[in-house]
């Protein structure tokens, strides 16, 4: 999380690593936990957990630098870069971005994305992936005076297209060199995403 950038929100999104684990989740040991954290909190305050595969051979490279500072993609072997619970539907990240008073928001693609527009003063919001999106998530962006609609690449695009052709606040947003919006954060600073999106 430092190496990204996102150390100084890494407790607050309740981060966490999985060191061991009760039986019949022995899968998600030595990964990092995403717990999806409900606004009201309480008692039953985390709605579901995704997990994200964090192996030193699947993220870096053999110089010892992470595959995303060299502008690369990972190498995860035999198995996804993110695992969700059996059966758990696709749910929205960071929800508590959405009862914050805010005249804009950010939708974008994946946890780190929404961690990243949050350090740089962004409400956000995240899709667990382009195909991910549910109609009933779209009425809670019709409140806003803008929805930037991040895509980091030609899927991306299409997906973010999509959703704006629903949300007359929209405005889509593309990342540019195909590059997502950690990274971004973590090579250019928080500065460089308000930039890219006009503010």
């Amino acid at each position: 999380m430092t190496a990204r950038g996102l150390a100084e929100v890494a407790g607050r999104f309740g981060l966490g690593y999985v060191a061991s684990a009760l039986p019949g989740h022995e899968r998600y040991l030595g990964s990092l936990c995403i717990p999806y954290i409900r606004p009201a909190g309480g008692e039953h305050g985390v709605a579901t957990c995704r997990f994200r595969c964090i192996a030193d051979d699947c993220v870096k490279d053999s110089d010892g630098l992470y595959f995303f500072q060299k502008g690369e993609k990972e190498r995860h072997q035999g198995h996804g870069k993110y695992m969700s619970l059996p059966g758990d539907p696709p749910r929205l990240y960071n929800t508590s971005a959405l009862i914050e008073p805010s005249p804009l928001l950010a939708v974008v693609e994946g946890e780190f994305d929404a961690q990243s527009w949050t350090l740089a003063g962004v409400p956000s919001v995240g899709a667990p992936g382009t195909g991910t999106w549910r109609d009933y998530w779209t009425p809670a962006l019709l409140g806003y005076e803008v929805v930037y609609l991040i895509a980091e690449d030609e899927p991306g695009l299409v997906f973010m297209d999509q959703l704006a052709a629903d949300l007359p606040n929209g405005k889509v947003i593309k990342m540019t060199d195909s590059q997502d919006s950690n990274s971004v954060l973590a090579n250019f600073g928080r500065e460089a995403l308000m930039k890219r999106i006009g503010l």
